[in-house]
């Protein structure tokens, strides 16, 4: 297929691709990211969109603009007199522990031993399952009905439709028969019989559950399981009114970065927009949450998509427009799979050689890492593991990371199926979620979500970046320049669509 054609396909039904293109017209260029572009541009158009040549050369010239560091100065709009700056708020924040990367079986054997403690503990804390009702899974006896906790070893369905489950604790394992529910069941026993099996169908490997059921020969037939999930609770609401901007995957040095739109967010920081400028008076904290730079190499045919190769010159382009962010606001920065830390989680703060500021306001993290905001939690992770969240858990999808996100918190775990997402085999596993957030913030999935679950606000911040030839490929439609910003007095979160605000 020629490149016009291959063109002409992606933007089928969307946009008209004028007779008078030619394949030289399109010469040279990535035909996925220039269909994601052409895309964005008639995104808010109404009626007959027509590529035509000279748009066609318009938007071939932007995919190769250079996007170098330069000096940013945006200066305080006039009048604007943020209530942000005259509050003292109290903050602090909690790195996980960074261990070096071990590799012998005893440092696995360790790490999945602290998290199965842990879990454990936080399950047995509930008053569903208490530690005396539990046992061990070795000392089960046939007829009984039994509780016992384990990490799932394997699970398969059945050529009856059934969830079979390998359940392992230090003592032994034990196979968990999860029931198709029986059409000619009672009416009230169907219910819960397929509530029952709904939620089996969503166990991952490596999840630790309790289950409660009657052993028959050999086998456990469940009646009841849970993960150890976090119990419904209160929001913490705070007595002052500050507001928390919650940012993601900017992807500095990229072609796709959409400089216009990030610096009209800087902008609006400022007072220099009128759209909610008594909330832009409100902001005290700002969190990015990982993948603040493209990276290099990090994936194959990278360098084809950068307009900065260099890593230093794409953080010196980030932290130079932090510089426009009064300084006032209290900035959190955490790294993402695209950044220059190691891969494996939990990753350490970015390295002071690459990150060259000089503003008290700028705080480097780790990822992930608790935040303390007036005693709000605030617990950011990048949320690269969301991806096997979303192969392997029926029901979740890209387009709705928040799904995704509050499976993480029924598991308690920020990152639970393992060999998907590198992580490091400490002996303490730090990616356990053993204290519950007021508010969960990831990104990584480039699309805006947000939901609330047992009180705990979950919230993926979108992107920065416009929608990637990888996305078009897989037909993922990202949600960029879309802030969000939480209210801590009024609990409540606002959706700021940069992409539109003049």
């Amino acid at each position: 297929m020629s490149k016009l054609a291959e063109l002409s396909r992606l933007l089928e039904s969307k946009v008209i691709v004028s007779a008078d293109i030619t394949e030289d017209d399109i010469n040279g260029a990535d035909i996925f990211q220039l269909a994601a572009l052409v895309g964005d541009y008639f995104s808010n158009s109404q009626g007959i969109k027509l590529l035509d040549k000279q748009l066609l050369s318009k938007i071939i010239s932007e995919l190769n603009e250079e996007k170098m560091p330069k000096e940013i100065e945006i200066a305080q709009g006039a009048g604007f007199e943020p209530l942000a700056k005259e509050m003292r708020i109290k903050y602090s924040y909690v790195n996980s522990r960074i261990e070096p990367v071990g590799s012998s079986a005893s440092d696995f054997v360790a790490h999945f031993n602290d998290r199965f403690q842990k879990l454990k503990k936080i399950i047995t804390s509930t008053r569903t399952l208490a530690a005396t009702d539990i046992a061990n899974i070795s000392q089960y006896m046939t007829g009984r009905e039994v509780s016992v906790i384990g990490m799932v070893y394997d699970k398969k369905t059945t050529k009856n439709g059934h969830v079979l489950v390998t359940l392992e604790d230090p003592t032994g394992s034990i196979n968990v028969l999860f029931a198709k529910p029986d059409a000619q069941l009672h009416t009230q026993f169907q219910a819960e019989a397929s509530a029952l099996y709904r939620s089996a169908t969503k166990i991952a490997r490596d999840d630790v559950i309790a289950v409660r059921g009657k052993l028959s020969k050999g086998l456990l037939i469940a009646s009841f399981f849970t993960w150890p999930d976090v119990p419904i609770h209160a929001r913490k609401q705070s007595e002052d009114d500050f507001a928390i901007a919650l940012i993601s995957d900017v992807h500095v040095g990229h072609k796709l970065f959409l400089d216009k739109q990030f610096s009209k967010m800087l902008q609006w920081l400022n007072g220099t927009i009128d759209y909610k400028k008594d909330l832009a008076k409100k902001v005290k904290f700002a969190v990015f949450c990982g993948d603040i730079a493209d990276g290099i190499g990090v994936y194959p045919g990278q360098e084809k998509e950068l307009i900065i190769k260099d890593i230093y010159a794409q953080y010196a382009m980030f932290f130079e427009l932090l510089k426009a962010i009064p300084d006032y606001i209290e900035v959190f920065v955490l790294p993402g799979n695209h950044d220059a830390v190691r891969r494996a989680e939990p990753q350490p703060e970015l390295d002071r050689e690459l990150a060259k500021y000089n503003t008290g306001n700028i705080h480097l993290v780790t990822n992930p890492a608790m935040l303390n905001l007036e005693d709000i939690k605030l617990l950011a992770y990048h949320g690269t593991s969301l991806d096997s969240i979303i192969a392997n858990v029926p029901g979740n999808a890209y387009a709705k990371p928040e799904d995704a996100m509050v499976e993480l918190l029924k598991r308690r775990h920020l990152s639970p199926i393992f060999g998907e997402n590198p992580i490091v085999p400490s002996r303490d596993d730090e990616l356990v979620i053993s204290d519950v957030p007021d508010i969960l913030l990831m990104g990584h999935i480039h699309k805006n979500g947000a939901i609330d679950y047992h009180g705990t606000l979950v919230v993926n911040s979108g992107t920065w970046q416009a929608r990637t030839a990888f996305q078009v490929k897989q037909g993922h439609m990202p949600t960029p320049a879309i802030l969000p910003v939480y209210e801590a007095k009024q609990r409540t979160l606002n959706l700021l669509d940069f992409n539109s605000i003049t």
